[in-house]
């Protein structure tokens, strides 16, 4: 019978392909608030949704939702186009539907595939009852800043040399801000704090930033701070230190018994009270200025100098600290750990290690009530009075505990104290793979978005592979592949965790874009450094930033993408951000097109549509009912005529059609000089530069100055 449905399908495929009446490619649907109202629907809500085809050119149209089919009635006729709306009323469960279309002889289905003969479950529509992700997240500019690379606003401040030891090495004080970083250098320090965010703000409010992303801030030994030594206290080294002590620890000396300059700095509670302070003080005028700022958890795991293990005695004695779990089996904090030779206590137990660094204890949520307890008293503290913070970002945050069951469960209750907390904080969480199962709306907001966003744009516009380990031929230019991901993994996602969802080009995991543009395989390791600006296509890059700022989501900068900053990945991605020595081309490039992305209300909330694509070329409009934006790229190295089907975001194929030009990107560099391009017939005939990307605009009136 299985074989008899798909031979079937197959006929019917055929059919539809051979139509010469069916105008398949006038069919559009999505989640967006111009083809579902509420797109973020409650229980009990009555939800409008909406169905294009092309004017007079099917029979009916049906909404097909949980073994229902409800005939959708014609809205209106707008242009070459029919409207046919249907409502519902939103349940507890998941609304999955589809649309099934009847022209003639040919039935064929709509669904977030698109057309064809052949219904799929998997690939309904989706609709989550009572998911909610905070407004002021769809669309917004983010900015990354890992803090100790970003500017040194208070040296008094700074890590000194031979402050501490860890990893086998002691702690290095950089005096050239420009200086390349370390291959192993987790224990060098540029300066960079938070009085520099403080001192940057007029900066990053010109750029246009909306959000600022901070990697973490918390108190720990390393200059990434993703192994928190206290989780309630901002780190003195990044925040103030108002009590400090003489006694460095020499350079022989590896017993951090003797470091007694850090552990004053770090223990000390004037110092740890002043850091919150000046951290309030950064977060109210943050705010001020209409930005909001989001912190890193790092909940997964902790530091091995953290207070709960203390492997390395830095709290043991110190006044208003228990005793560590390394150092005392009776510590209170000894069910935080999982310790794996209990009777090698007291002498240099074992414990698990996140991915086995010892370094890295794993946290034991699943053996301890009171550690779960702990962290989500951390979620709930910083987003309430007096710090508000605006959400959390969450490290490796699938991998939480030793089983999805318990992790789900726990996201659930943070999720609870978080949003009782300060209801409109965002929970965005790293994440590599499919994430429906914690986008339910009881969970997670949304993503940092990997799978829909970073990947397909590098492999497509470089071949490359994001930390720059591998090339691959089959998938540079290759814009099927970059179409077809896209859909399936946006999909995944569905409408309210995509359109705030964090799309980066770079971050502190992986290499730099820019780097990846020159197609060079290779780590700063055995690469060295220079090869990672060798040969660099800065065109490419700013086609990859006109895709970032034009696409559903969230784009993110990482400091220093939009000065020009080159580097292979960890821990050369973490280059400072050249203060005076910018590539003035670039940054004002990223101005430009952070302009355009706020300027353009429809780049945050309009419908997506691919219009056309071939080896190395891709266009695709954002569009609602009376505007429309349309970006083309040619990613070759000469120039060509491409042929858009612009009338595929709503545009009349009857009368003509002006579009403004807003941007120009090629290999020679950029304009905003406007130019005026006509669809005949629904159709744009355009001659695109080489390594190019356009971007046009028609509808209400033009509010990009």
């Amino acid at each position: 019978m299985l074989h008899e449905s798909m031979e079937t399908a197959k006929k019917m495929q055929y059919i539809l392909n051979m139509s010469p009446v069916l105008n398949k490619d006038a069919m559009f649907s999505d989640g967006t608030e111009y083809y579902r109202t509420p797109t973020e629907p409650k229980t009990g809500d009555t939800v409008t949704i909406r169905f294009r085809t092309q004017r007079n050119n099917v029979d009916s149209v049906c909404l097909v939702h949980d073994g229902e089919y409800l005939e959708m009635k014609r809205e209106k006729t707008s242009g070459s186009f029919d409207y046919y709306t249907a409502q519902v009323i939103m349940g507890k469960d998941i609304l999955r539907y589809y649309f099934e279309i009847h022209s003639g002889l040919v039935t064929c289905y709509y669904d977030t595939n698109g057309v064809s003969t052949w219904h799929e479950e998997r690939t309904e529509f989706e609709i989550y009852p009572d998911y909610h992700v905070p407004e002021w997240l769809k669309g917004a500019v983010m900015y990354q800043i890992y803090v100790d690379r970003f500017y040194n606003g208070d040296p008094s401040n700074d890590v000194e040399t031979g402050e501490y030891s860890y990893i086998g090495d002691i702690s290095v004080k950089v005096d050239d801000w420009g200086k390349i970083p370390a291959v192993m250098g987790v224990r060098e320090f540029y300066g960079g704090d938070l009085k520099g965010v403080m001192d940057k703000l007029d900066y990053l409010q010109q750029l246009g930033v909306d959000v600022i992303y901070l990697n973490p801030v918390f108190v720990s030994p390393s200059n990434h701070k993703y192994d928190c030594q206290d989780y309630d206290h901002i780190d003195p080294h990044i925040g103030r230190i108002v009590e400090d002590c003489d006694g460095l620890l020499s350079p022989g000396d590896r017993d951090n018994t003797h470091a007694a300059k850090y552990i004053r700095r770090v223990t000390d509670k004037k110092n740890l009270e002043a850091s919150n302070a000046l951290f309030r003080e950064l977060v109210e005028e943050i705010h001020r200025r209409g930005m909001k700022v989001i912190l890193d958890g790092v909940f997964n795991h902790c530091g091995s100098f953290n207070k709960w293990m203390d492997r390395e005695r830095i709290y043991e004695n110190q006044e208003g600290y228990e005793k560590g779990a390394y150092v005392s089996a009776d510590s209170p904090y000894r069910s935080f750990f999982c310790f794996q030779d209990e009777n090698r206590w007291p002498c240099n137990p074992s414990y698990e290690g996140w991915w086995t660094h010892d370094t890295l204890p794993k946290l034991n949520y699943e053996g301890s009530e009171e550690l779960c307890q702990t962290i989500l008293n951390v979620g709930k503290k910083w987003v309430s009075p007096p710090y508000n913070v605006d959400g959390w970002r969450l490290d490796v945050a699938a991998d939480l505990g030793h089983s999805n069951e318990f992790n789900h469960n726990f996201w659930k209750k943070f999720r609870k104290v978080v949003k009782e907390a300060n209801p409109e904080a965002v929970i965005l969480a790293e994440h590599y793979g499919n994430p429906e199962s914690w986008l339910l709306g009881d969970e997670w907001d949304t993503v940092m978005n990997y799978d829909a966003f970073m990947e397909p744009v590098t492999w497509f516009l470089t071949g490359m592979e994001k930390h720059s380990d591998e090339y691959r031929s089959d998938l540079y230019g290759n814009s099927d592949a970059f179409i077809s991901a896209m859909k399936h993994h946006m999909r995944s996602l569905h409408m309210g965790a995509l359109y705030g969802a964090m799309n980066e080009l770079s971050n502190h995991d992986h290499s730099r874009f820019l780097t990846r543009t020159n197609h060079r395989v290779g780590r700063i390791s055995y690469a060295g450094a220079e090869a990672a600006s060798a040969n660099i296509n800065p065109a490419i890059m700013r086609e990859a930033v006109a895709i970032q700022m034009t696409w559903p989501g969230a784009p993110t900068v990482y400091y220093g993408d939009e000065a020009g900053v080159c580097g292979f990945t960890d821990p050369d991605n973490r280059r400072t951000y050249p203060w005076g020595k910018e590539d003035q081309a670039m940054l004002d490039f990223h101005k430009r097109m952070i302009c355009i992305h706020k300027a353009y209300p429809l780049l945050a909330r309009g419908s997506l549509e691919f219009l056309w694509n071939d080896y190395q070329g891709l266009s695709y409009g954002r569009f609602s009912d009376d505007e429309q934006i349309i970006v083309i790229i040619n990613n070759q190295e000469y120039e060509r005529d491409v042929r858009v089907t612009a009338w595929k975001t709503g545009i009349s194929r009857k009368e003509e059609t002006a579009f403004q030009r807003i941007m120009l990107s090629s290999k020679d560099g950029y304009t905003e000089d406007a130019q005026e391009y006509i669809a005949d017939a629904g159709i744009l005939q355009i001659r695109m530069p080489a390594f190019g990307v356009m971007i046009l605009h028609h509808g209400a009136r033009n509010k990009y100055k």
